[in-house]
């Protein structure tokens, strides 16, 4: 097949929404060939340095500081103020807001896009990821520079690494007992289980700091989270009635959570899988399994500029403001050399999202249905 043809081939299958393709998941494998790109990544890398994209923006993060610090004020001025009283639950989810919103301005800092000096901007990042979010820096860091590195290529990108939801079909049939009936269903659990997302991400950032070896500033990542959290919940259970100052700690935990994955599930989940051994050019890697969100300004502040994927995944440190004119340059780019730049609604890809994760999930065996039943359900 022609060079020309195997770009259009795929060009329609990535296109296409989740629930036309033909297979569970659209793989590429070792086996697959595409035009190499470099050049046309260099060359949309030139351009976007020449129009200044790749500049900082410190008013702009100046002014979403500004805006944060005075929310997470008023949060507190309003939890004063209300005292003993069930209306600290909007509080709390109001609180579940701001600690996701800092926590995307600390991506930004982890990506060099605030300060000019890499020294600097990870102080930063871990002095509001870890000091104020009560998440650990180290670990997100090692994780999230993996992902970047690889998004979707399987046994690479820890993203798609199960963690109680399988990504992949090989995932989901290794599911036994109780957790079959889970991942058969994953898709419509995904965001109930977000609930319970806030707590985790503490958790397994707390257990990479206390029993990985080696990790850079552990032990001031180790006293900002405990500091965090004596200030946080002395104050909490302090101010408020035992039972209300659980409530308040559940609804943040559980607004924090389904926020922070439903701002980064629709990034790369139901887009193509990469197989560990194929063989992919940055611009074709980045940009295949990349997809973007529409709904202009609005959907970046609500994402903190996520819903440019694509754009964010070719040029990690571009600031925030800057991504929506770099999406033209990219897009103009991938006409012309006939490469898929997937951009979708924001519900339309909660429901590719969903829709995936149960098609993952039918891999995972009912067994209390007999084997002939099961393959012909399946075809």
């Amino acid at each position: 097949m022609a060079p020309h043809d195997d770009r259009s081939r795929f060009a329609i299958a990535i296109a296409a929404p989740v629930a036309q393709l033909g297979p569970i998941r659209q793989t590429y494998a070792g086996t697959d060939t595409f035009p190499h790109l470099t050049r046309a990544y260099t060359e949309v890398s030139k351009v976007t340095r020449e129009t200044g994209l790749l500049k900082r923006a410190r008013g702009f993060y100046a002014l979403v500081g500004g805006i944060l610090a005075i929310c997470l004020a008023g949060c507190v001025t309003g939890f004063i103020l209300l005292g003993d009283s069930w209306f600290q639950l909007l509080i709390a989810g109001a609180l579940g807001i701001i600690l996701t919103q800092i926590a995307f301005v600390s991506h930004e800092a982890a990506h060099r896009q605030i300060l000019e000096s890499g020294p600097r901007n990870d102080r930063l990042a871990r002095g509001l990821i870890s000091g104020v979010v009560g998440m650990s820096y180290s670990w997100w860091s090692s994780k999230h520079t993996r992902h970047h590195a690889n998004p979707n290529r399987v046994s690479r990108d820890p993203d798609i690494e199960v963690d109680t939801v399988s990504f992949l079909e090989e995932d989901a049939a290794k599911a036994r007992g109780l957790h079959v009936f889970l991942t058969r269903r994953q898709g419509w659990f995904f965001f109930p289980l977000l609930t319970l997302e806030g707590l985790n991400l503490h958790y397994l950032g707390v257990k990479h700091l206390t029993t990985t070896k080696n990790v850079k500033g552990r032990w001031i990542e180790l006293s900002l989270i405990a500091g965090r959290f004596a200030l946080y919940l002395s104050l909490l259970f302090w101010a408020l009635p035992l039972g209300m100052a659980f409530a308040f700690l559940g609804v943040q935990l559980a607004v924090f959570g389904v926020y922070m994955g439903a701002a980064f599930a629709p990034n790369h989940k139901g887009m193509p899988i990469v197989d560990r051994d194929a063989k992919l050019d940055f611009f074709t890697k980045q940009v295949r399994t990349s997809r973007n969100i529409s709904g202009g300004w609005y959907t970046t502040w609500l994402m903190g500029g996520l819903n440019y994927q694509v754009e964010h995944h070719l040029f990690p440190n571009m600031p925030r403001p800057h991504l929506a004119k770099a999406r033209l340059i990219v897009r103009d780019y991938c006409e012309t050399l006939n490469v898929p730049y997937t951009e979708t609604t924001l519900l339309r890809s909660y429901a590719i999202v969903i829709e995936y994760l149960n098609r993952v999930g039918l891999a995972a065996g009912d067994p209390f249905d007999c084997p002939v039943s099961s393959e012909f359900r399946r075809v």
